[in-house]
């Protein structure tokens, strides 16, 4: 039975981060989605440790060292339109994974990244 208090803030939660441009599940519909909505997003990014930038930093480290392209560039594309990071930092940033993760990672990420931005400009 999903908590409502913590499924709502998890909703607003979800809808800031990717700017509501990602589909909020129906609830009841997928137990892994009313986890995520519940958990991931109402008790972990809600947390004020770290602003929404700085845990963005982290996932999108995290996803590209696990070579997950097309997931990276949903963060790309809601960094950016929320402003918090520029596409020269995001293109630095694949700069900086080549060091820690490797350069096939990072090159994996240059096309798709391009492409993410260029659709941001139109």
């Amino acid at each position: 039975m999903a908590d409502s208090e913590r499924r709502k803030r998890g909703i607003e939660k979800f809808k800031e981060v990717y700017c509501g441009d990602l589909p909020v599940p129906e609830e009841g519909q997928v137990a892994f989605f009313d986890l995520m909505i519940e958990q991931l997003f109402g008790e972990v990014w809600t947390r004020e440790a770290l602003s929404l930038r700085d845990r963005r930093l982290v996932v999108m480290g995290i996803i590209a060292a696990l070579g997950e392209p097309n997931t990276f560039c949903i963060q790309v594309q809601s960094a950016v339109k929320n402003g918090e990071l520029t596409p020269e930092q995001v293109r630095e940033m694949v700069i900086q994974i080549a060091q820690y993760a490797g350069y096939p990672r990072a090159a994996g990420l240059l096309m798709p990244v391009e492409e993410t931005l260029a659709k941001l400009e139109r």
